[in-house]
C-alpha cells in the first residue's frame, strides 16, 4: 500500500516536461522584496462557518456550537472541527486568522471587497490576481493568471470586477477555465476549450490574422496608445496559448496518475486543485479556485455557492448534502491538505502561497432557513487560512469572543489582509497601481508581521 506521500511522489516534479530554462533566471532579475512567488488562492464562495471549522466554541449552548466536536492539531493547544483531520494533521505548515472582520453581509458586495483587497473598491478597481500579475509578471509563454470554475448564482460578484484587469487593462484578465458548474476536471468529458481555434480558422489563418494585427499596429496613429497596447497584449497571449505546447501540457490533467488524482478526491474542488497545482507548477503566478465541492449522489445542480449554508436550498448546514458541512468539509479538508503536502513534497511550498478564505462567515447563533436549519451571513468576525509562501505555520492569530461573533483581539480588516498577501509573495503593498500612476497603492493595509 503506498502512502500518501509516495503516491504525491510518483513521476518526481519533472514528469510533466514543464521546466521552463528561463523561468529561475527571469526570478533572479526580479527587482525588490526577493524572489518572485506564486499563489493559489481558493474562494469558500458563499462564506464557510467559522464556529464549524477554525474556531469552535465548544463550551457554548446548543445552539452556538453545533453537533461536532473540535479535534487536536499536530501545534499544541490548537484544536479545528473533526471533520478537517486531514489539516489537523498538518497544522505545522499553516496559520489561522480567527479575526476577520468588516461590516458587509451581502454577498456581491463582500466579494468584491474580498476580490479586490478592499472595503471600499472602486468599480473599476483590479482584482488580487490582477494586481500580482501586473506587479510580478510572469515569463511563461502561458497565462500569468488563470481562474477555475467562475462565480455563479446569487452570490455572484459582476463578471468585471474579477474576469477583468480592471484599470489595469485586459492584459492582466485571467484566462477563465470552468464556465459551467460541470465544466471542471472532475467530469468526464472536460476539456480546456480556450485552446479551441475560433470560427474553425486554421492555425495559418490565425497567424495572418496575428501579422495583420501587427502590421495596423505600425500604421496607425494611435498604435503605440495604451488602449491599442493592451488589447495587442490580449490578442498576443491569446495566439500564444492557442499555438503553444506549454500551456496544452499544463491543463492535461489526465496525465496525472490516477492514484494523486484519488488523493486530491475526485470532486470538482479536489481537481481543480490538481490542476492548479500543474500551473503553478508551469510557471503560472496566480490560481483563483472558486471552492465548488460538487454535488451528493442523486442530487440536481442549484448553485456553486457551496459554503452559504442558510438551509435554503433543500439542504440543512448539518446535513449530508451539496450544501451542507458533513458533505463538503470534509472534501475541502482533503483536497486542501493534499495539495499542501503535495506542494511541500515537490519543493513549490516555501514559493507557493496557498490562501483559504470566504467573503465572510456565519451566524453565532443556528438558525431556521426557509427549509431546513443553517447560519446566516456574518461579516463581523469570521476565519481565514494562509500557507506555504514563507508564513508562519503553527500559528494562530486574532482571537474572537466566547460566542466567535465579535473580534476581541487583533482585528484584521481586508486591507491588512491583502497587505499580509502580497508581503507573503515579496511584492512591496505600496507599490503605486492607480491610474494616474502615483496616488493609489496597491493595498492601504498593513502586512501582519507576525505571520510572516
Amino acid at each position: 500500500m503506498l502512502s500518501r506521500r509516495q503516491v504525491l511522489q510518483v513521476g518526481g516534479i519533472g514528469a510533466m516536461g514543464l521546466t521552463l530554462p528561463g523561468f529561475l533566471e527571469a526570478e533572479k532579475l526580479q527587482k525588490g522584496g526577493g524572489p518572485a512567488k506564486s499563489c493559489i488562492f481558493i474562494h469558500q464562495y458563499g462564506g464557510l462557518s467559522q464556529l464549524d471549522s477554525w474556531d469552535m466554541k465548544p463550551d457554548g449552548p446548543q445552539e452556538i456550537r453545533g453537533p461536532y466536536k473540535p479535534i487536536k492539531t499536530a501545534t499544541p493547544g490548537f484544536h479545528i472541527c473533526e471533520l478537517m483531520p486531514n489539516l489537523a494533521r498538518l497544522s505545522e505548515e499553516y496559520a489561522v486568522i480567527r479575526s476577520m472582520t468588516h461590516t458587509v453581509s451581502e454577498h456581491k458586495k463582500a466579494n468584491s471587497m474580498l476580490l479586490a483587497g478592499n472595503a471600499d473598491p472602486a468599480a473599476d478597481d483590479p482584482s488580487f490576481g490582477a494586481m500580482v500579475t501586473r506587479l510580478r509578471p510572469s515569463n511563461t509563454s502561458i497565462p500569468g493568471h488563470v481562474w477555475l470554475q467562475k462565480f455563479g448564482g446569487g452570490a455572484a460578484p459582476p463578471d468585471h470586477t474579477y474576469l477583468t484587469g480592471g484599470h489595469l487593462g485586459m492584459e492582466y484578465a485571467p484566462l477563465l477555465i470552468g464556465e459551467k458548474h460541470d465544466d471542471n476536471p472532475a467530469s468526464p468529458n472536460f476539456r480546456v476549450r480556450a485552446f479551441d481555434a475560433k470560427n474553425g480558422l486554421s492555425a495559418r489563418q490565425q497567424r495572418s490574422r496575428q501579422d495583420l494585427l501587427q502590421d495596423a499596429q505600425l500604421l496607425s496613429a494611435v498604435g503605440n496608445g495604451p488602449g491599442f497596447e493592451s488589447f495587442e497584449i490580449h490578442q498576443r497571449r491569446a495566439f500564444e496559448l492557442l499555438h503553444g505546447k506549454a500551456a496544452r501540457q499544463a491543463f492535461e490533467i489526465e496525465k496525472e496518475d490516477e492514484r494523486v488524482r484519488d488523493c486530491y478526491g475526485r470532486n470538482p474542488l479536489g481537481q481543480n486543485l490538481l490542476l492548479a497545482r500543474r500551473l503553478i507548477e508551469s510557471g503560472v503566478r496566480l490560481v483563483n479556485v472558486a471552492a465548488w465541492t460538487g454535488l451528493a449522489p442523486g442530487e440536481k445542480f442549484v448553485s456553486v455557492e457551496t459554503w452559504d449554508m442558510h438551509g435554503n436550498a433543500d439542504v440543512g448546514i448539518f446535513e449530508h448534502g451539496w450544501n451542507g458541512l458533513p458533505f463538503a468539509l470534509p472534501r475541502a479538508d482533503q483536497a486542501v491538505a493534499t495539495l499542501i503536502e503535495d506542494l511541500r513534497d515537490r519543493g513549490l511550498l516555501d514559493s507557493t502561497l496557498v490562501v483559504l478564505v470566504g467573503e465572510f462567515g456565519r451566524t453565532p447563533k443556528i438558525s431556521k432557513g426557509a427549509k431546513r436549519i443553517g447560519r446566516d451571513h456574518w461579516p463581523n468576525c469570521y476565519s481565514a487560512m494562509l500557507a506555504g509562501g514563507g508564513i508562519r505555520g503553527g500559528s494562530v492569530y486574532g482571537e474572537s469572543d466566547k460566542q466567535a461573533a465579535y473580534v476581541k483581539s487583533n482585528p484584521v480588516t481586508l486591507e491588512d489582509f491583502t497587505a499580509t498577501l502580497f508581503a507573503a509573495m515579496n511584492i512591496n503593498p505600496a507599490s503605486r497601481l492607480s491610474r494616474d500612476g502615483f496616488t493609489l497603492p496597491a493595498s492601504s493595509g498593513n502586512p501582519i508581521e507576525a505571520l510572516l
